[in-house]
Parts: structure tokens; C-alpha cells; sequence
């Protein structure tokens, strides 16, 4: 097929818009939409040290390129990477994220679950089983991320998000009966570094035609603990429905978005967890899970 733009071959068509891209027009058509995102949102403006939560596969690496290609000529924006190494043998490898950041002239800071715990989460699998891993992985690694990305100095983190993600994560909360994340508004918060997702209107495979035109090195290894998320689960009923309905996750994402809007402000106060010192929503999470794994209550 040839692009619906030019005469050229196309790479990539899009079901929603009817549109056959080649690399050029589908590079322009995804970068604008991030682009458009990032203004929308209001999420980058002079002065802002970005953290970019690097994973190293395709969703962040595409994001750590991407601004790095917009914002890295720009003198009053910071850049740098952080990557966090959970423990999972064969699975992540920091040294990876450190090349992928390399190439882009981009410091990649890392940090681990055992720096902070003293615990990887295969130890803590090993204790508790893995039914409830991707849970305890997904709490102690926003409390890992938001103080290490504090301690740099980051005043954003970018996180790899995509269409698919936002979609999945807006139906889970619904499938939960999570009405304070449905409304959950993100605002200012002493000690809360905030998070920015470019990808947030993208889907998930156009991220990886990105990726794969643009970065190098990067993985797509799962992880071996994945097929316990609810996640998975989610994420398979919505790409059946969405082949049949090309515009549900847009759907999704925008249903998110408008549950919000009119809130003056979020339904649960931040406060600063006596035990960690953190800043948290109601109950800590972290403080919680590791006595629940150790049997210790920390103070």
C-alpha cells in the first residue's frame, strides 16, 4: 500500500483514521501527537529537570528519545534517566538502560529494591509466593521512583504510558470498584514529584513502530511474574473488543479524563508517612507490605 499522504510505501495503517503512513508522515503524525499531549497537559515548561523512568524496553526508551530529540537542544531543560532494578534474575539489566541512554548523551542513574529494602523481589516471592508480586512490585517501586527522581532534583518524570496502558488502567479501576483513583486528580504536592506521560494518546503498537525505526538496544522481555496482574487479564478483553471497535481505548482514556474534569481537587489528602517519611495517600503502601513480608513494623 502506498501512504495516504504521498506516493511512497506505507509501513504502518491505522484502523481508527483509515490512514496508510509511510516513515515520514507516520513520524510526523506521532510526534505531533505527543507534542500536542505535552501542550495540552501543560507538562514541560522552562526550567524542568525530567526524570525519565527507564525501564529499558520499548515504551520508555521511545520516550527517553523522543524528548531528547525536542527538548535537548533546549539550555533550560534538564534530561537524565533513572532506572530501577527490582531483583528479578534475568530480567532487568541496568547496564542495558545505561547503553540505550548512552547513545543520547543521557546520565542514567540506578538504584535497586535492596538499596532501599535490603530485599530483591525474588526474595520477597520466595517469602510470600508470587500471587500478589505484581502488587507489591508496583508499590514499592512509585515510592522508589518518586524519592530517588526527588533526591536528583527532577521537577517531572516521565513515565512510557501509552494509549493501551491508560485504556487498561481506566478499566481496572473500574473492575476494582476504585472510585478514588477514577477521580483522582493530579496536583501539586509537597514532596509528590509529577508525572508526565507524552505516549498518553498513542497506541501501543504505533510506540513500538517508533521504537524500532529510532532506538537501539533496547528489550521485551516480560517479566516472569506478570501472568499473576490483573493487568494481563484487562489488557487481552480490550484488544478483542477494540479489533471490533477500533476507537475504544481512545474511548477509555477519555472517559478517565472526563470523570475528572469540574473537580476542584483530589477526593484523598497527601500526607507524610510517620514511619518512612514519604509522602503518601491514606495508608502507606510501602510500610504496610514490608511488615506484612518481614514480620517487622519499621519505625
Amino acid at each position: 500500500m502506498k501512504c495516504s499522504k504521498c506516493n511512497k510505501d506505507a509501513i504502518i495503517f491505522q484502523k481508527y483514521s483509515g490512514m496508510h503512513l509511510c516513515p515520514e508522515h507516520f513520524t510526523k503524525d506521532f510526534e505531533g501527537r505527543a507534542k500536542k499531549a505535552i501542550r495540552q497537559h501543560r507538562w514541560i515548561s522552562s526550567g524542568d529537570k525530567i526524570a525519565v523512568a527507564m525501564s529499558g524496553g520499548k515504551d520508555s526508551s521511545a520516550v527517553l528519545y523522543f524528548l531528547k530529540k525536542v527538548f535537548g537542544q533546549r539550555p533550560d531543560i534538564e534530561i537524565f534517566a533513572i532506572t530501577i532494578d527490582e531483583g528479578i534474575k534475568g530480567y532487568r539489566d541496568p547496564q542495558a538502560v545505561e547503553k540505550i541512554a548512552g547513545r543520547y548523551d543521557v546520565k542514567c542513574y540506578i538504584t535497586s529494591f535492596y538499596e532501599h529494602f535490603g530485599l530483591t523481589l525474588d526474595e520477597i516471592v520466595e517469602k510470600k509466593g508470587d500471587r500478589k508480586s505484581c502488587s507489591y512490585c508496583g508499590v514499592l517501586r512509585r515510592q522508589i521512583l518518586n524519592g530517588f527522581a526527588r533526591e536528583l532534583g527532577a521537577t517531572k518524570i516521565a513515565m512510557g504510558f501509552n494509549l493501551d496502558d491508560e485504556a487498561q488502567s481506566v478499566m481496572m479501576n473500574v473492575l476494582r470498584g476504585d472510585l478514588e483513583r477514577l477521580l483522582r486528580r493530579q496536583k501539586p504536592a509537597e514532596g509528590m514529584i509529577p508525572r508526565i506521560r507524552p505516549f498518553i494518546y498513542l497506541p501501543e503498537r504505533e510506540v513500538a513502530l517508533y521504537a524500532n525505526l529510532y532506538v537501539e538496544g533496547f528489550e521485551e522481555r516480560g517479566c516472569p511474574y506478570s501472568h499473576n496482574a490483573l493487568r494481563a487479564d484487562v489488557r487481552e478483553m480490550i484488544n478483542d473488543y477494540n479489533y471490533r471497535h477500533p476507537s475504544t481505548k481512545y474511548a477509555l482514556v477519555n472517559l478517565g479524563e472526563e470523570l475528572k474534569e469540574g473537580l476542584e481537587e483530589d477526593s484523598t489528602q497527601l500526607r507524610t508517612c510517620e514511619v518512612c517519611g514519604e509522602p503518601v495517600f491514606g495508608e502507606c503502601g510501602t510500610c504496610r507490605i514490608l511488615h506484612e513480608i518481614t514480620g517487622i513494623k519499621r519505625n
